[in-house]
């Protein structure tokens, strides 16, 4: 902490908070600016955590980069693993098996409910909730990293998806204790709405703080769920339609006033449409082949049939030129598009806050610094 002079608001207060913020999911520190305590001037400062896949993937194969994809946001691996296959399927011009396709999505949506439940559990610690029912979602998310585990052999760095399909095919034991334990999922989504209620009587309620309207989303070039919760209605899997998502039955929910309390539900709302899509892949997945395996020479390197290809998954854009080696992956994500971010507009929407508001703000983000930084 020191003193600083202010010409407009005269003596002030700078205070270095970081670089690990309570339950950051990274290493990331705000330089905030004190009038008593009143936020007049917000930094955040990252780069502390660079992955440097990018400069990597300029000097390995197609396959070899797919490892790297899940340290970009190393709570959704599964997407990252999704986007940057169907990135260089395009380039190949080749698909994969509709089991393969089935089976994508029920991890994405599965890899849906982790990041969600993180956020929803790490925003009541954020917030000083002591409820017991505030375990749920964690509860929720240690199950369904225990799938991950006994079908990819990583908790979270699963390294799941392949060209053509999926890495490993589930075994009917698996598929049978998903669905199992998805019953328990399901009602676990369910209770973080009661979570709510508790936290309204635990701790300051996050109504009304952080707003951020529509227009002003869009033209940050803000993306994912804090774009959502400003009411505005895109979500990718509804306007590029990859995969076999238009053949599944689902809403986009929205909010109506972009604050807090509307990022933080239409997590939950998410939660629920997940549910709804596990539920309809479960019961129509096909047989088959879970991945296109096609033969060729150990000693001859893939070659593309287009110079470039680009992809979108929930959180992912990658892009590969035409070489035996991937020559440029470019990636953005919701917490590092640019030449904007989720968290270009943390200092805006902190403002005339408080110190402790500022927290709870950066949360309803959720910020992966391993995207930030990179």
């Amino acid at each position: 902490m020191r003193a600083v002079k202010d010409q407009f608001h005269g003596d002030l207060l700078e205070v270095s908070m970081g670089r690990s913020i309570r339950r950051r999911t990274g290493v990331f520190r705000m330089v905030a600016t004190l009038d008593g305590e009143q936020l007049v001037k917000l930094k955040p400062v990252f780069g502390y955590l660079h992955r440097n896949h990018e400069k990597i993937a300029e000097n390995t194969t197609y396959l070899g980069s797919m490892p790297y994809t899940d340290r970009l946001d190393y709570l959704c691996s599964m997407s990252t693993n999704w986007a940057y296959a169907l990135a260089v399927e395009k380039t190949f011009r080749s698909g994969s098996p509709d089991r393969a396709q089935y089976l994508r999505i029920i991890m994405a949506e599965l890899t849906r409910l982790v990041n969600h439940a993180c956020l929803v559990g790490f925003l009541f610690n954020d917030l000083g909730t002591r409820s017991p029912r505030c375990s749920t979602p964690s509860a929720m998310r240690e199950k369904i990293l225990d799938l991950f585990e006994s079908l990819s052999g990583s908790r979270m760095m699963c390294n799941y998806q392949r060209f053509g399909g999926c890495r490993v095919d589930p075994s009917p034991e698996w598929l049978e204790t998903a669905r199992g334990r998805w019953r328990i999922s399901r009602g676990s989504s369910t209770s973080t709405s009661a979570c709510s209620r508790a936290t309204r009587s635990c701790s300051p309620a996050p109504r009304g703080i952080g707003r951020l309207d529509g227009s002003r989303a869009i033209n940050a070039g803000l993306t994912g769920p804090v774009l959502r919760a400003s009411g505005v209605d895109y979500d990718v899997r509804k306007v590029d339609g990859y995969g076999f998502y238009p053949r599944f039955a689902f809403r986009v929910p929205l909010g109506e006033h972009g604050d807090c309390y509307d990022r933080y539900m239409l997590r939950i709302l998410e939660m629920r449409e997940s549910v709804k899509i596990l539920v309809q892949a479960f019961h129509d997945l096909p047989p088959g082949p879970s991945w296109t395996r096609r033969r060729r020479s150990a000693a001859s390197a893939p070659r593309p049939a287009r110079p470039t290809a680009a992809s979108r998954a929930r959180r992912a854009n990658s892009a590969s030129t035409s070489s035996a080696t991937a020559a440029r992956i470019p990636t953005a994500t919701a917490c590092a598009r640019l030449p904007s971010s989720n968290l270009t507009l943390l200092e805006e929407m902190c403002l005339g806050h408080t110190i402790a508001d500022a927290v709870v703000i950066l949360g309803s983000i959720d910020i992966v610094l391993g995207e930030v930084d990179r």
